[in-house]
């Protein structure tokens, strides 16, 4: 009898497989910490029941998290801060081929372009606007003044 071929997917990088003590072992930390991460803000892990799961995304991002606190010495309510403001590969200096493929990116920052407050399709322009003026502003050659 032959078998039937199963319907076996490869894995999204936005699916949510691994429980927190897996995620903890993957990144070399304590549990608490990713507790910790989640409960000022950082870290949005699924849940499933009263089980805490991370996405590979999730993992990539925690591991990216880390470093900014860890290597460039940034404090938790710093990083918080800094993250509403501009988007995380600012944060953590990522080149912009780094960050194009990136598919665990973070981009909380508020846009800097006037919508009106609660409108999320406004919001969503604004974002749009000021990536649009980013891209100006870093095509163009600075000028230099003859002197």
């Amino acid at each position: 009898m032959a078998r039937k071929k199963s319907d076996i997917q490869p894995l999204r990088p936005d699916l949510p497989i691994y429980p927190i003590g897996v995620a903890a072992k993957l990144l070399n930390v304590h549990p608490r910490t990713l507790r910790i991460y989640e409960a000022e803000g950082l870290i949005k892990p699924a849940h499933r029941g009263s089980r805490r799961m991370f996405s590979p995304n999730d993992i990539r991002w925690i591991d990216c998290l880390r470093k900014m606190i860890h290597e460039q010495g940034i404090s938790i309510p710093g990083l918080k801060k800094l993250l509403k403001l501009i988007p995380c590969w600012e944060v953590a200096g990522c080149p912009a081929d780094v960050h194009e493929g990136c598919l665990a990116r973070i981009d909380w920052s508020c846009p800097r372009t006037l919508h009106q407050v609660g409108d999320k399709v406004a919001e969503r322009q604004a974002k749009l606007a000021d990536l649009e003026k980013k891209k100006k502003t870093t095509g163009k050659k600075k000028q230099v003044l003859p002197g």
